[in-house]
């Protein structure tokens, strides 16, 4: 099926000019969505960058989307990425992939991935879905609006969205050095404890090999969406609105059609699956507490106002009772909900503000986790994080839109 219907394209990647590790270093920014909680750590990244050239100035943090001045922060967005465009500081890649290899301070293994372009048209958020590319979370309408205002006359596109693959890294890239014995295009030590971050160029005779592999090795569905879901449905849903007023043979070429990915394996010993926290805040503790107590089918174990649930458990049958509780509370009495990675950054946030409770939950298995997409669809929404908040993706790369 993926080799008559092509989906994977080898797009003309954009990187900085410059490349040294002072500029990589204030360029390349964690993803948008990642601690929305946590002003200070936004506002901390801000005095890094400063006044120079950064990814930070080219997306919307979602940690502001609520405040009033969003439709500035948008034209501010639009403005930069049109003077980046037209001072040059970008450099044009031949069309090809990019390797990148990520280390963090939560592992000693490498994780390899090959940033790469798909075809929107053979992705799908539904929750249940036949497209080679699928959504592996429910994806939340109302999120998708604001999503898509920011990228609707934006002229880049910066991926956060990870793409997994049902192969081992071996299995697709073979000897890693005949990648890498080549110069890197970039080797920098990621701001804000991120790690260190290494990419190589992947020519276009030797990623056609690569995605020769890829679609060798998939079964009925070639990527699950990993990271970035509501990200790539924004994109879906900005190309599909474009598309309408495009002949058939512009909508073949049109660049908005095709979006920037990171592909990994889901195999990847650096790759973990880590758990979604729930913080919910301005609520009753006491109260909301009783209220878990009696809807989640399992005992709850208290400390400290940060929730629990003991022994094994179906993850995504406890994650279904509890987020049906939280939005009956929250609409009954009001209050918010947020989706924390980490369970220090859990417990922090519980310490820091009264009327708050957090509820830490267990990782989903990898183990079947194609299978059970394929079967049984989508999961719920935020079931699992691949790795913790600082080992997300950092937005190095563009493309131009």
């Amino acid at each position: 099926m993926h080799k008559k219907n092509k989906v994977i394209f080898q797009p003309q990647i954009l990187l900085p000019r410059q490349t040294d590790e002072a500029f990589m270093q204030r360029w390349s920014v964690i993803a948008c969505d990642q601690f929305t909680s946590d002003r200070k750590y936004w506002e901390a990244l801000n005095q890094t960058v400063g006044d120079n050239p950064s990814t930070l100035r080219l997306v919307f943090p979602e940690v502001y989307l609520k405040d009033a001045d969003g439709d500035q922060r948008i034209q501010n967005i639009n403005q930069t990425m049109q003077t980046y465009l037209h001072d040059g500081i970008f450099q044009k890649l031949d069309k090809g992939f990019v390797l990148t290899e990520r280390t963090t301070r939560f592992t000693d293994q490498k994780r390899y991935g090959i940033v790469l372009a798909v075809d929107l048209e053979a992705y799908s958020f539904a929750p249940k879905s036949s497209a080679a590319i699928r959504a592996t979370e429910a994806t939340v309408p109302e999120r998708i609006p604001p999503r898509v205002k920011i990228r609707r006359d934006a002229k880049l596109e910066l991926p956060h969205v990870m793409l997994l693959y049902n192969a081992p890294e071996e299995q697709i890239l073979g000897d890693i050095t005949c990648f890498t014995a080549q110069p890197a295009l970039y080797d920098f030590e990621l701001n804000q404890a991120g790690g260190h971050l290494k990419g190589w160029f992947i020519d276009e005779e030797k990623s056609q090999t690569v995605m020769d592999k890829l679609y060798a090795s998939a079964g009925e569905m070639l990527f699950a969406v990993g990271d970035g879901n509501h990200s790539l449905a924004t994109a879906k849903t900005c190309w599909e609105d474009i598309k309408k007023d495009l002949s058939e043979e512009e909508r073949k070429i049109h660049p908005a059609r095709f979006a920037l990915c990171e592909a990994v394996s889901i195999y990847s010993k650096a790759l973990t699956f880590e758990p979604i926290h729930r913080f919910v805040l301005g609520v009753d503790a006491e109260q909301f507490i009783q209220s878990v107590k009696k809807s989640v089918p399992m005992p709850v174990i208290n400390e400290a106002n940060v929730l629990a649930f003991s022994g094994e458990y179906d993850v995504a049958q406890a994650l279904r009772a509890l987020d049906d509780c939280i939005a009956a509370y929250l609409k009954a009495n009001g209050g918010e909900v947020d989706y924390i990675h980490g369970d220090s950054e859990l417990k922090a946030l519980v310490a820091e503000n009264k009327n708050s409770v957090g509820i830490r939950l267990n990782a989903i298995s990898k183990d079947g986790f194609f299978r059970s997409v394929e079967e049984g669809g989508s999961l719920p929404r935020k079931t699992f994080s691949m790795g913790e908040g600082a080992e997300k993706r950092y937005y190095t790369e563009c493309k131009e839109i």
